[in-house]
């Protein structure tokens, strides 16, 4: 196991470690000479990393996806962890664990996947379970389905991510389709092929990136494409059931400006849109907090899936609230006043009194009653 995790990093530790580069920068200094600023990860988490000098000597010698072996100081900057790099150097991939390094469920593929295949047995439509069948009886589905992640970054990022958010999804569409009282094989029909195209459309052999397909066509088309090979293979599957299928997977993004083509026309087609997108946010604003590099305060950093930051209500609730003010203790004595004499006067100033000023002296003058004429 390798160690140390991102995760574990504290600010003023010199550390050396290996990460793998999800991302990396040649930048310049004001001074025209080099750095490099990276992007650091293991499944923990990702690290901000700078190298401010030699940069020019190992710049050239990795690249992204490779591992590196690093040692450097972890400080903060600008209330976050930052890793300043001395000495980097390239690692051979056959060294490495890689399960140390590429962030995976915590649940098991193996029980996810059986979870998923229970759900698609219990379809009452025929024509729906004989289609669901299709997808999960493909080995080569099967494989890739088991490893891939939702997304690259956005929502379920993780290997076996995909998996997990179908299963979300399901428990969610089972409480809401009788609630709204929707064909519940249709709309978990929906689930299961909405987002099916994205074994193909990312790639997750290292870091998780577009492949050229997913770059050129998108996991919509994709899933389509896979939908339409497999109901080659069943051809008394009918073509209205198929119409509505292949709206659900176009329509599932919501809006235009979303990624659509179609906005969702009928309820099942609605209601997988908004559980997806429920449980993508519900998703990203969880790994907003746990992924959250922030050292101190109430809001994580932006989080582009949310167009947001994230109110760290954990912390906001462990604040200490602030001490009462000091009250006197029970047993004080009151403070005792010695009675004035009758005759006590108000002790004058010693200081003179300073002459009025002329709108003084005319307010004054305007007050004062004048004297009773005799008028004998």
């Amino acid at each position: 196991m390798k160690s140390p995790y991102v995760a574990d990093l504290q600010p003023n530790q010199v550390v050396t470690g290996i990460f793998l580069v999800q991302n990396k920068d040649i930048r310049q200094k004001k001074t025209g000479e080099p750095y490099l600023s990276l992007i650091l990860s293991d499944r923990t988490g990702e690290l901000d990393a700078k190298m401010w000098d030699n940069a020019e000597e190992v710049m050239e010698t990795f690249g992204r996806d490779d591992f590196v072996r690093t040692r450097g100081l972890v400080q903060l900057h600008q209330n976050r962890v930052q890793f300043a790099i001395q000495k980097l150097q390239k690692v051979d991939e056959k060294t490495v664990e890689f399960s140390d390094f590429f962030p995976a469920s915590k649940r098991d593929p193996e029980d996810m996947f059986v979870e998923l295949r229970q759900t698609v047995e219990a379809f009452s439509n025929a024509d729906l379970k004989a289609l669901g069948r299709a997808f999960l009886d493909d080995a080569a589905i099967v494989k890739l389905l088991k490893a891939a992640p939702a997304a690259k970054s956005m929502h379920h990022a993780y290997l076996g991510g995909l998996l997990e958010h179908m299963l979300s999804m399901c428990a969610l569409a089972k409480f809401a389709a009788p609630h709204y009282d929707v064909d519940l094989d249709l709309l978990l029909t929906g689930v299961l092929l909405h987002d099916i195209g994205k074994i193909h459309e990312l790639s997750y052999d290292r870091g998780f990136s577009y492949t050229v397909p997913g770059h050129l066509l998108g996991h919509m088309f994709i899933g389509l494409r896979m939908l339409d090979e497999k109901l080659a293979a069943l051809p008394g599957f009918p073509p209205k059931l198929r119409t509505l299928l292949e709206h659900m997977i176009l329509s599932h993004h919501g809006e235009l400006e979303f990624g659509s083509p179609k906005q969702p026309l009928f309820p099942e087609a609605l209601l997988l849109h908004f559980i997806d997108n429920m449980d993508s946010k519900m998703a990203a604003m969880r790994y907003a907090q746990e992924k959250d590099r922030s050292v101190d305060g109430l809001f994580t950093g932006f989080s582009p899936a949310l167009d947001r930051q994230v109110f760290r209500k954990d912390r906001y609730l462990q604040q200490a609230a602030a001490p009462p003010a000091a009250e006197p203790a029970a047993d004080t004595a009151p403070v005792q006043t010695q009675p004035r004499p009758s005759n006590y006067q108000q002790p004058r100033s010693s200081r003179p009194a300073a002459a009025p000023s002329p709108f003084a002296q005319q307010l004054q003058k305007a007050l004062t009653p004048e004297p009773a004429k005799d008028l004998g």
